[in-house]
């Protein structure tokens, strides 16, 4: 299946997780389009000072992939800058959260696989 860019249900969400600002939610693929046991294939864009807040992944596991732009991961506790090409990975029943910081819009990779 190939999947035009102008076909990709977007979304916007004002706070997510009880972040700040807005994140923009582009569904490179939405659920029901997969047979794999993935919740969430999507594109988020963080304008300046926007985040997702902290929150926890039980029985799955979420993978950051940062296309461009930089950003702070709170990652159980310890804050890490990231920047394109870095990669994280949440699962476990461990936490995370992101904000972006800079100017330039932060453009991630989100992935949500599921354990069972």
């Amino acid at each position: 299946m190939v999947k035009r860019s102008s076909d990709m249900v977007r979304e916007v969400r004002e706070r997510m997780r009880e972040g700040t600002g807005q994140v923009e939610i582009i569904h490179v693929f939405k659920k029901e389009e997969m047979k794999g046991k993935v919740r969430l294939f999507a594109r988020l864009v963080l304008e300046k000072e926007s985040s997702i807040g902290f929150h926890r992944h039980e029985g799955e596991e979420e993978i950051f992939y940062i296309i461009s732009g930089a950003g702070i991961v709170d990652d159980n506790g310890t804050e890490t800058p990231v920047t394109a090409g870095d990669a994280v990975i949440t699962g476990s029943g461990e936490g995370h959260s992101i904000i972006n910081k800079k100017d330039e819009p932060l453009h991630i990779l989100a992935v949500i696989v599921l354990y069972a």
